[in-house]
Parts: C-alpha cells; structure tokens; sequence
C-alpha cells in the first residue's frame, strides 16, 4: 500500500546524485581554465613552478593536478626550441610542474585539455550569454532539450620573461585549432602601450570572436573589457594597468559529433606587464592562494 521505501529511497538518492553530477558537469563547462606560474619574472636555473587553475572573472575557484587521460598536449616553447613537459615530473600535491628553466628570453607553456560535460538547459544558456555568445544561444534556445551535452577542448598559454624578455617567435601561432597569439611583447612596454591580438580557428582569422580581457591587479581587483575581433580576427587593447592580464575566448557550434550536441573550442593566454620590473608577481601575492 505504501510501496518499498528502501525502492523509495535509492530513486532520491539516485536523482540527488545525478543532480551533483550535473552541476558539476555545468561547473566545468561555464569557467574558464588558465595557466599560472608562481613567478612571471624569473631567473636562468629557477625553477617554474606551474599551476593549472580554473574560475569565473579570473577568480579562482578550483585548482587541478595532472591528469594523463585528459591532458593531450603540454609543451614548453623557448624560441624555436620545444620541450614535451609530459614526461616530467610533477608535483602530485598541488602544481602540475617543476621545471628548471635554462635559457634566457620569453618562454611559453601551452596546454591542451579536452573533456566532455553535461549541463542543464537554463545554466548552459546563462553560461553562452555570460561569453558573449548570443547567436548559438539563440539557436540552443529553439531547442526542447532539458540537457546538453557539451565536447570542450581548451587551449591554455603562459607567457614568461626568463632574465631579458628576448622576443623568440612568441608571436607565432601554433597551429591550434583555437588560439590567440599577441603581436607586442609585453614584457618589453610600457605603462599606455598598445598591444593588438589575433583569434585564429583552424588557422584563420575568426571575425566577431568574442575576446574577454580580465586584469588582475596586485590589491586583487579584476578588471574586465569585452572585445570583438574585426574582419581580420583582430583585437586591441592597451597595458593600462599592472597585474596579470587573460586574454579569454570560446566559440561553440553545433556538433558533427552524434554524442554531443555542441562542440566548444576555448582558450586563454596570461602573462603579466609592469611598468618597472620590480612588480611583486607571485602566485600567493596576487590572491590565488599561498602554494608556490
């Protein structure tokens, strides 16, 4: 009369758990997933300590270790020179390297992390409006669907100065499906300089890109600016303040994929301008925790 209530009981903690499992599906997808070393400004034979982060508005809010199964590339770029960072070691216990660098000038760190991830309808909206994305959001709203299901890659760039900031092909693209490279070296401007972008998808300008530019100031205040890419997938902004800049983009189509029902592209490229070079610039010192 009163049915099983065990029965009862395993559907509510079955529909709690897929519940979680949704938001958490839906926390991966709506932030953004950014590299950040310990030091933007460091020295030959100092070792780079790199943490693989992610947060809304540049506010970090989870931090994750190295997994093999999800990371597909990892690679350290000095000059010319490439160093596959996937046969490192790696600190288990919070970073995802210690790497002692030896060669003075630019370096950059990329990695590239796929996944896929299931979010409920309205959260997904709210994610696609928050990046700017009013066209596809458009179009997921046409559609019935309670869920989505989401296939993410993301390409993530650090840029760092080791002794003098030589430019060493920092410039270039690397031939990513999804990426922005910077034309002026920042490490070498000064405070009003103006810093001009490009978005490249599949290797070619993507006009309209929607391009969120986040600066993290030392007292930890975010600044942000929204930025559109012109006919020529161009973007500008200028190094007004001190701090570490992310430059964030994603694009999302509909998926060829019969497993998903959208395919996102995203990425984020920090690194950090001061006016003199005495900047303090470390992990702890502009708020994103207390490990270096």
């Amino acid at each position: 009369m009163f049915g099983n209530p065990n029965k009862e009981l395993m559907k509510r903690i079955g529909f709690l758990l897929l519940v979680v499992l949704l938001l958490i599906g839906f926390a991966a997808s709506s932030q953004d997933y950014f590299l950040l070393p310990g030091n933007f400004y460091m020295k030959k034979g100092d070792k780079l300590n790199l943490h693989l982060l992610s947060g809304n508005e540049f506010v970090k809010e989870g931090e994750y270790k190295y997994e093999s199964g999800k990371i597909s590339k990892f690679v350290l770029y000095e000059g010319k020179k490439q160093t596959d960072l996937s046969k490192s070691p790696k600190d288990t216990s919070a970073n995802i390297l210690n790497y002692k660098l030896e060669s003075a000038g630019l370096a950059m760190v990329e990695v590239v992390k796929s996944e896929s991830v299931e979010s409920e309808r309205n959260k997904f909206l709210k994610y696609l409006n928050s990046e700017g994305l009013d066209k596809i959001a458009e179009d997921a709203k046409s559609n019935n669907q309670q869920y989505f299901v989401e296939k993410s890659t993301r390409y993530l760039k650090t840029l760092i100065a080791v002794d003098k900031p030589n430019d060493r092909d920092f410039d270039k693209p690397l031939n990513e499906d999804y990426e922005i490279i910077i034309k002026q070296n920042p490490y070498r401007s000064d405070y009003g300089d103006d810093v001009t972008g490009e978005v490249l998808f599949h290797g070619k300008p993507l006009k309209d890109a929607v391009v969120i530019l986040y600066v993290k100031t030392i007292n930890g205040n975010v600044f942000s600016q929204k930025l559109s890419a012109d006919a020529g997938g161009l973007i500008y902004f200028k190094l007004s303040r001190e701090g570490i800049y992310m430059l964030s983009s994603v694009h999302i189509e509909s998926s060829k994929d019969k497993k998903a029902d959208f395919e996102s592209w995203g990425t984020t490229y920090t690194f950090a301008f001061t006016n003199n070079g005495t900047m303090p610039d470390t992990y702890r010192e502009f708020g994103f925790g207390n490990k270096h």
